[in-house]
């Protein structure tokens, strides 16, 4: 059996939480439906150019909730599963960027979402062998780093922590890779979720332009759209809490079973 898991990230300075870091995971039997079918949307909605959140307007609204609500139909059908990681400010040290650089923090925050936020150590052993491919959308840094990075995440599976998958979970060497996010629809709609997690936990719905007693229309617009992603989640799991960590809801094995959850990290 072969997973393939696209991850983003969001931006790392926010004015109440930052380090947002967001994925999807697909089985690879689905893989040539979802993307065909995601892909046929965009073309019947023309949507021609990469979807981001970035470019959420109130003239692409209906289209980008079109979009969404197929996604999160095979979310809800089992297809993808979505994880979102993000940091409070208030939990940061004190001494935080005297210990460490921002390339440090970025680079060991990654791994942290990679390693337990799927859940991969808890794959059931009914699935046998375990083939993950990892695609990330493109790394802020020099070469040198980068496949350093990605030599590290490949090492995965021979770590301690991953003993109750040992000799089952596999990431094959070039399996770790950069990726353009506008070839892959499946991490355009990942950066459309964890951009409308950053926007509201951030509490960007209120803001307004200089000198203006109303909010923008772009504004108006991205809430719209976070209310109904949100809707869509509330539908699967309720009284979803969009900021802290979520819970068990009665799946077994919750972090690998869990259709949508958000994990928010608390350094130790």
């Amino acid at each position: 059996m072969e997973y393939i898991l696209y991850c983003d990230e969001s931006s790392s300075n926010g004015p109440i939480f930052s380090d947002f870091f967001g994925g999807c995971l697909i089985n690879s039997k689905d893989l040539i439906e979802v993307t065909e079918a995601l892909n046929r949307k965009k073309t019947e909605l023309n949507l021609n150019g990469e979807i981001k959140w970035t470019k959420t307007t109130d003239q692409y609204l209906g289209k980008y909730i079109q979009i969404m609500d197929l996604f999160f139909d095979f979310i809800q059908s089992g297809k993808i599963k979505v994880r979102v990681m993000f940091r409070s400010n208030e939990d940061r040290p004190s001494n935080y960027h005297d210990r460490h650089s921002n390339d440090d923090k970025y680079f060991k925050l990654y791994y942290q979402f990679l390693k337990n936020a799927f859940g991969l150590k808890y794959i059931p052993s009914e699935d046998g062998d375990v083939y993950v491919r990892i695609y990330l959308d493109q790394l802020p840094d020099k070469k040198e780093k980068c496949n350093e990075f990605k030599q590290y995440v490949q090492g995965l599976p021979n770590i301690k922590d991953f003993s109750s998958v040992k000799n089952r979970l596999h990431i094959r060497e070039g399996d770790v890779a950069e990726v353009r996010s506008h070839e892959h629809v499946l991490l355009q709609c990942t950066d459309i979720v964890l951009g409308a997690m950053y926007f509201r936990l951030n509490k960007l719905h209120f803001e307004k332009p200089e000198g203006a007693r109303v909010r923008g229309k772009r504004t108006i617009a991205k809430e719209k759209l976070y209310k109904h992603i949100n809707g869509r989640i509330q539908a699967m799991l309720p009284a979803f809490n969009i900021g802290v960590s979520t819970g068990e809801r009665g799946y077994v094995d919750h972090f690998w079973a869990l259709p949508y959850s958000h994990w928010k990290f608390k350094p130790y």
